[in-house]
């Protein structure tokens, strides 16, 4: 008997950084497989695009495509906002195969209230007037990851449990901490100026959900984090934000269905590059 898959009307997933050594691509798959959503929002930097690499790109980097590739043929609206390690794609803007579509921004309706997604890249001065540092700041964080992942294995061989030494680099630095800061109230700020009640980024790597107050009113701000440290995405059912945070033990996925899948997955995966390099041409 097949395991029942957890009902989901909105996923957000961001800071994926697929085709990078600190990606968590098996425990991102195996939370996609105990979902289906109605509608997926990729909210920037799913493929690392500034990092790739030709001779790394693991199965379990694939599988994570081929998984979308399903939810996108079972007709599941499928929405990549383009990120900063990905930029290359924000030439394909308003793209659309299928049930999936290449954007900067999305806009949606929830219940009545208004929704702003993006993925959030604008507010980094790094990205806007010094492009190579914050490239050379992420050659340097993924080394961070590669080191901080021998560390955990030490530190699991003792007992000791899992560290994040990125992170507690990055949260032990003032400027880090108010660079976090700003980009919340700043995001916020906007939000409330164009009267929208919810507005969902990535890019910092910190998965959060509060409500932000300026004199002009609230929002609720929300970030989904990413799939190499906090390991979160956002969930939105039956009118209410979850902010799901990744525990190996409570994960059941059914192994069944991979065969399965990847065969569906695989036509309908040569069908989109066919149409892609169609499009192309023309």
């Amino acid at each position: 008997m097949k395991k029942m898959k957890r009902q989901v009307d909105v996923l957000v997933i961001s800071d994926v950084h697929l085709g990078t050594y600190g990606c968590r691509a098996k425990e991102l798959l195996k939370y996609m497989k105990s979902v289906q959503p109605k509608h997926v929002i990729l909210n920037g930097d799913i493929i690392d695009i500034w990092q790739f690499k030709k001779h790394y790109w693991p199965k379990s980097h694939m599988k994570v495509v081929k998984k979308l590739m399903t939810w996108i043929g079972q007709g599941v609206q499928v929405d990549y906002i383009t990120g900063n390690h990905d930029e290359m794609l924000r030439k394909f803007d308003g793209l659309e195969l299928g049930t999936f579509r290449v954007c900067n921004k999305v806009l949606m309706d929830l219940n009545g209230e208004k929704a702003w997604f993006f993925h959030g890249d604008v507010f980094d001065v790094t990205m806007k007037y010094s492009k190579w540092l914050a490239k050379l700041g992420a050659i340097g964080y993924d080394t961070l990851i590669m080191i901080n992942t021998v560390a955990n294995w030490v530190s699991n061989k003792f007992g000791r449990g899992r560290i994040s030494l990125s992170k507690k680099i990055k949260n032990s630095v003032k400027s880090a901490v108010k660079f976090i800061d700003d980009f919340e109230e700043t995001a916020a700020d906007i939000a409330i100026d164009n009267k929208y009640d919810y507005v969902v980024c990535g890019h910092i790597h910190q998965a959060q959900k509060r409500t932000i107050t300026n004199d002009n009113g609230s929002v609720m701000y929300l970030n989904s984090g990413d799939w190499i440290e906090n390991l979160t995405a956002l969930e939105f059912t039956d009118g209410e934000w979850t902010l799901f945070k990744f525990e190996e033990d409570f994960i059941e996925v059914d192994e069944t269905e991979v065969e399965e899948e990847e065969l569906e997955t695989d036509m309908l995966f040569q069908k989109l590059i066919a149409e892609f390099n169609m499009m192309k041409a023309s």
